[in-house]
């Protein structure tokens, strides 16, 4: 199986603009033999970077509302089909896609972190969405739901491969990977804001607690990828004109790095990978297999959607 990652800037809270991007991407990718393809989180329409890098937390400021007005209209909304065409190219071009996307909620006023998982035969497989934002991350974003934690059986020419995926720091959620692990992936997609130092550690330890491949990919953001107009650019400006670097990573299931990406760089790395080096790695340690106690330890997962607040007479 050949998979990639896309370590890409997106163009900054431009919906559109950035799915034509995710387009061109999928075409490389395909016409370079890759079979799956990972984006970075919330790649579409981008990251909220300047909850990092401005007063984020400043009460009713104008330009923290103007800028957070913009995210919202450039959000996703997947029920009115603003991935149709990422879901038709992929299915032309007979790859498999996890997305990253801001996605705007049912109420019109929210937005979730989300996965999309969309399989060439089939289109959209699930929405899986960050169950606990990170930090000046809750600044933007509501609380998901678990109903995205499943994997995926991904055809291959010999097959499937069974592949799951998380939102960045829920990799460091020990019961989140647990809940993936019971499903037996045999491929991990992990999804950052960017930076190798975020990522680079967690995406090796991963890899080795669930004897998995993983395909971490990273976006990075530049002066020159954020418009003029932007209400909070001057901000963060202030702090520097770099604000995400990349760190895009596929480690094997022993933990080692197989391809990782030059920071700050526009790249797509690939890596071709044996499912037997999973079964390998597995004869001393299978987390949800022979080196698990289900008779000591047991973990319940709701995967019910959140439904909308719903009112009647």
């Amino acid at each position: 199986m050949r998979v990639a990652a896309a370590q890409l800037a997106p163009v900054f809270m431009n919906r559109a603009a950035t799915l034509d991007k995710v387009l061109d991407t999928l075409g490389e990718a395909a016409a370079n033999g890759a079979q799956l393809v990972a984006f970075p989180e919330t790649f579409v329409p981008g990251y909220p970077a300047w909850a990092d890098f401005t007063d984020a937390s400043t009460f009713n400021d104008a330009d923290q509302k103007a800028a957070y007005a913009i995210y919202l209209d450039n959000a996703v909304d997947i029920a009115r089909g603003d991935l149709d065409t990422v879901v038709s190219v992929a299915s032309q071009l007979g790859i498999f896609v996890y997305l990253g996307v801001a996605e705007r909620s049912e109420s019109g006023g929210s937005i979730y972190c989300s996965l999309v998982a969309i399989d060439p035969a089939v289109g959209i497989v699930s929405v899986h969405r960050k169950l606990k934002p990170t930090y000046g991350e809750r600044m933007m974003w509501a609380d998901g739901d678990g109903n995205g934690l499943r994997v995926h059986d991904v055809a291959v020419d010999e097959g499937t491969v069974r592949v799951s995926g998380l939102n960045c720091w829920e990799n460091w959620m020990p019961l989140t990977r647990a809940a993936m692990w019971a499903q037996g992936p045999q491929v991990h997609i992990a999804t950052w804001p960017g930076s190798p130092e975020t990522s680079g550690d967690i995406s090796r330890f991963v890899a080795r607690e669930g004897r998995v491949f993983v395909v971490s990919a990273g976006a990075v953001l530049r002066e020159a990828d954020i418009s003029a107009d932007f209400p909070l650019l001057g901000q963060m400006l202030e702090v520097g004109t770099r604000w995400a670097s990349g760190g895009s990573i596929i480690v094997g299931p022993d933990g080692t790095t197989i391809t990782e990406a030059d920071k700050h760089s526009e790249t797509i790395i690939y890596a071709d990978l044996d499912r037997g080096q999973v079964r390998a790695e597995r004869q001393n340690f299978d987390p949800a297999g022979h080196y698990s106690r289900p008779d000591v330890l047991q973990l319940a997962v709701d995967r019910s959607r959140r439904a909308p607040v719903t009112f009647t007479d």
